[in-house]
C-alpha cells in the first residue's frame, strides 16, 4: 500500500457536482492498493498515520499526531499511486489492484482508521471520477509505502 499524506487546513471530494466529503484541519490521504497488500499493511500504515506527529503544538513545533489534535482525515483511493513510468511516456498501472481486490482492502483501511481515531473519517468513492480540493498547510506532504518501511 502506498499513501500520500497532505496536512491540510481543509479538503473536500466532489462527485457529479455534489460534495461527498469535506474536512477541516487534518490530513488528506491518497491511497493506492496493490495485489500483494494485506491486513498487516493496513495495520502498519494506519498505526503510522494516526501517530504521525505533523501537527503544530503551542510553540509551533510539529509535535502532535492526528489523535493528539483531534484532526480530521479524508481518505481517497488513487490507483495512479502505483504508476510505473519506467518505459515509454504512458504510465502503466499494472501493479494497481483491480476493484475486486482493492475495494475490500480500502474499506478495511477506512474501518481501521475510524477505530483508531475513535471518530468517522471522510472518504471519496472508489472508482469514481472525483474532484479533490485542498489547502495544503505548510506545505506538509509525506509519502509512505508499506513495502518500503523507511
Amino acid at each position: 500500500m502506498r499513501v500520500l499524506i497532505q496536512r491540510v487546513s481543509q479538503a473536500s471530494v466532489t462527485i457529479d457536482d455534489k460534495i461527498k466529503s469535506q474536512i477541516g484541519a487534518g490530513m488528506l490521504i491518497l491511497i493506492g492498493i496493490e495485489d500483494s497488500d494485506a491486513k498487516d499493511d493496513i495495520e502498519w500504515l494506519s498505526n503510522k498515520i494516526v501517530s504521525l506527529r505533523i501537527f503544530d503544538d503551542k510553540e509551533g513545533v510539529m509535535n502532535l499526531s492526528a489523535m493528539d489534535g483531534n484532526a480530521d482525515i479524508l481518505l481517497v483511493s488513487q490507483f495512479t499511486l502505483h504508476a510505473s513510468t519506467k518505459k515509454g511516456n504512458r504510465p502503466s498501472y499494472i501493479r494497481a489492484s483491480k476493484p475486486d481486490t482493492a475495494i475490500p482492502l480500502y474499506e478495511a483501511f477506512c474501518d481501521t482508521l475510524r477505530a483508531k481515531l475513535g471518530k468517522d473519517i471522510g472518504t471519496g468513492e472508489f472508482g469514481a471520477h472525483m474532484q479533490v480540493e485542498l489547502i495544503n498547510d505548510g506545505p506538509v506532504t509525506i509519502w509512505m509505502d508499506s513495502k518500503v518501511k523507511e
